[in-house]
């Protein structure tokens, strides 16, 4: 299975301490350049950084073609990590693309490419019993991340899980 990250999975998941869950669903996890920058490259350092760096299960992959990257920043105005990810996740064929920023996710899908986030990635982990429980972990990403999610989305997912 190849799956593609853009940062704020990896970020928001080492912020509650769980990036331990990708490789366990995953196996391995490719990123492109820009989004090896925005965990590595920035000052103060973001969840995950150090990790990043020592993961066997992540391979930092460069793209092939950087026409689809502009096209992508200019006419939707996705960030270069965004841009990259998705780029990545068409030229490589991904199974999967972990994505959370509204645009991103619309393009993604407008392109075709299957996509989750990062509460549906603790929605899996809890199906496979990687986690006991969802609602701690989006209370905790809520709390300590800019992580937002309606209340309606909050609610749903409980559902979805059994923990209401």
């Amino acid at each position: 299975m190849i799956v593609v990250s853009d940062t704020s999975a990896i970020t928001n998941l080492a912020a509650i301490d769980q990036l331990r869950l990708l490789p366990l669903l995953y196996q391995q996890v490719i990123i492109p350049e820009a989004v090896y920058r925005e965990l590595v490259d920035i000052a103060p350092s973001v969840p995950g950084s150090a990790e990043v760096q020592a993961a066997s299960w992540l391979e930092v992959k460069l793209l092939a073609n950087r026409e689809i990257v502009e096209r992508l920043q200019s006419e939707a105005r996705l960030d270069p990590g965004e841009s990259e990810a998705i780029a990545l996740a068409l030229e490589l064929g991904a199974d999967l693309l972990l994505i959370d920023e509204r645009r991103g996710r619309a393009e993604a899908d407008r392109l075709g490419i299957k996509i989750t986030g990062l509460l549906g990635i603790l929605i899996e982990a809890k199906r496979k019993r990687l986690i006991v429980a969802v609602k701690p972990l989006m209370d905790a990403l809520i709390a300590t991340s800019d992580f937002r999610v309606s209340s309606a989305l909050y609610d749903q997912i409980l559902n979805i899980v059994n923990e209401t």
